[in-house]
């Protein structure tokens, strides 16, 4: 019986070599994938409702509502609603970027005076903001 030397594929060194560069390699894949979850996750969309406007009261008065985007990210406002009634807004929808203001406009609306109004803004995320007002006396 004849007994045959084994040979080896690779020396222990270069197998540790080619070992730490596969980890490396790896661990920057993930490094990148993690950052650019970060971005995603900390992008905030905040609208902040500082004002609510009406006109004279009666059947063609207006509601003019001022609006801050305060988050880090643009906001595309969808809908907005005044007492739970959506309302028809030709201005609708209309993207804010951050760091800046808008006023919206809803015309055609029915104000009483000393009435309480609240108005939901609807994002495309589907995040919804509201403010109420009571409309002054005349």
């Amino acid at each position: 019986m004849k007994i045959l030397k084994s040979k080896k594929a690779l020396s222990p060194v270069v197998a540790s070599i080619i070992l730490i560069a596969v980890t490396v390699a790896v661990s920057i894949a993930v490094a990148a994938w993690m950052g650019a979850l970060t971005f995603t996750f900390t992008a905030t969309e905040q609208i902040q409702i500082t004002n609510m406007q009406f006109g004279p009261a009666g059947t063609s008065s207006w509601i003019a509502v001022t609006i801050n985007n305060t988050g880090t990210s643009p906001v595309t406002i969808n809908e907005a609603w005044v007492n739970n009634v959506k309302q028809t807004v030709s201005d609708l929808p209309k993207t804010i970027s951050a760091n800046s203001g808008w006023v919206l406009n809803i015309t055609g609306y029915s104000v009483t005076t000393g009435a309480n109004y609240q108005v939901k803004l609807v994002s495309s995320k589907g995040n919804q903001f509201l403010y109420s007002a009571v409309a002054p006396s005349a």
